[in-house]
């Protein structure tokens, strides 16, 4: 089947636009697919594509681990546990992927995410190499699965290449890790060069581009920062997890004599360019360093709960300048309306009040700010911006009621009924246009991963 027809205009019956909702809103679009005119309360045209309900900016998701997918409903039995516990399983996971199951799997969970409303996404990717550490040939294997399973579901990709080096301070890296890392940083930037150079031939850089990632403080030595400050591309996004367990803030300054965040800036790695994810257990200080910075801060709050993390500082990072964006991280959740949600009551029961977050800004972390986080044009329905939406039905069990602009708080993406990527319209009612039921996919994939797990396991234990 072939890709759906870019459409030269659309109706929707209201819009969101400049922050409110508008009736009858009117949109044109280029050969890119970017809105070149709007108009407000005006009737549809003949050959309009007309999208009843409310329409929205597209959201933007500004990270995640594809393969962590598998997981999902798998990880609560056993009694208490924690992240560190959560994460030995999550190494399981990834030592079963290969460049053709990661490229199965992902194909089903872009397509899951563009049915509920993500049109891009920045996928920290840090499996490039064997699970013995030795590289693919041929090289970027795993990378260019990752491109081909974003270009199948039509979603747009920054590919984060992720620079992991160690195990944690002055530890070298496990044997389930090998497969993540690199000789040391020159080695990593040599490599992203390359996997620069060679997508930049293959694909479509609308479709799939290259940002760059530090796995953690605590997988990136000292003097490697110092070596990636120097040397990365100033024109490439930065983004790194940051702060996400108190263990890891306390063995930064035991190694360092700094936190996570004044490590970063020591080696001038904290800017505009910086996005921060999590970011859950700072102090004032590191608020004030990322706020000053105007760095975006990625927070994932399903999964921050999921993973019993803890409730992110999110409106006091905002007010010292940070800007906030929206995650699904390892895809407990794969819905943009309960990240907003979970934003926003995250807040409330951190602080006691209520609508710390208005709908606007919430809107505003799950689209505009998530784009920019991956280095792209904002979605939405203005001159300029993408022609990523997403539909809402504002009658269903969950909506009915509501005011259109206060759906951030009432909607699911079960409520969202029709996606448009770049002026086309890529799914309706919980379906992908070329792909079908996301649900399918994950199915299979997850039944060819569990065999490959046990494959990975008995071969492990048999060694």
């Amino acid at each position: 089947m072939s890709a759906p027809e870019r459409q030269a205009s659309f109706w929707c019956e209201q819009g969101w636009v400049n922050g409110v909702v508008a009736a009858g809103v009117r949109l044109e679009t280029d050969a890119a697919g970017t809105v070149t005119r709007t108009e407000t309360g005006v009737p549809a045209r003949e050959g309009d594509c007309r999208l009843p309900g409310v329409t929205f900016p597209a959201a933007s998701n500004a990270h995640s681990h594809a393969f962590h997918r598998i997981l999902r409903g798998r990880t609560h039995a056993g009694g208490p546990g924690s992240f560190w516990t959560w994460r030995e399983q999550m190494y399981d996971a990834a030592g079963a992927l290969t460049p053709e199951l990661y490229e199965q799997l992902a194909t089903a969970v872009f397509a899951e995410m563009v049915v509920t409303g993500w049109t891009s996404v920045a996928e920290f990717h840090y499996v490039h190499h064997r699970p013995d550490g030795s590289a693919y040939a041929p090289e970027h294997a795993m990378e260019r699965a990752l491109a081909r399973a974003a270009v199948a579901a039509g979603i747009r990709l920054t590919l984060l290449d992720t620079c992991y080096l160690a195990g944690g301070f002055n530890a070298p890296l496990r044997g389930e890790q090998l497969r993540f890392g690199d000789r040391d940083g020159a080695a990593w930037l040599q490599r992203l060069a390359s996997l620069r150079a060679a997508f930049a031939g293959e694909f479509d850089p609308a479709q799939v581009s290259v940002g760059a990632a530090l796995h953690s403080v605590r997988a990136v030595p000292e003097d490697e920062l110092a070596l990636i400050s120097r040397e990365l591309p100033a024109d490439l996004p930065l983004h790194i997890h940051l702060s996400e367990q108190p263990a890891e803030n306390e063995a930064c300054l035991e190694a360092s004599g700094l936190t996570s965040a004044r490590l970063l800036a020591k080696h001038g790695l904290a800017t505009r360019r910086l996005s921060a994810v999590h970011a859950t257990h700072l102090s004032g200080e590191d608020i004030t360093v990322l706020g000053d910075a105007g760095a975006t801060v990625v927070l994932c709050p399903t999964t921050e709960a999921d993973l019993a993390d803890g409730i992110d500082p999110a409106a006091q990072l905002r007010d010292a300048g940070a800007r906030i964006a929206l995650g699904t991280d390892q895809h407990a959740v794969v819905d943009p309306w309960l990240e907003m949600r979970a934003l926003e009551h995250g807040e409330r029961l951190r602080s006691g009040k209520r609508g710390s977050f208005s709908p606007a800004e919430l809107l505003a972390a799950a689209s505009g700010a998530g784009a920019a986080a991956q280095g792209r044009r904002a979605p939405g329905l203005a001159p300029g911006n993408s022609c990523d939406l997403m539909a809402v039905d504002p009658n269903t069990i969950r909506t009915a009621g509501s005011r259109p602009g206060q759906l951030a708080l009432a909607a699911t993406a079960s409520d969202v009924h029709t996606v448009v990527i770049g002026g086309r319209v890529v799914a309706r009612n919980g379906r992908h246009a070329l792909l079908g039921d996301p649900a399918a996919l994950l199915l299979a994939a997850v039944a060819v991963m569990d065999a490959a797990n046990l494959q990975h396991t008995t071969a492990t234990e048999d060694q």
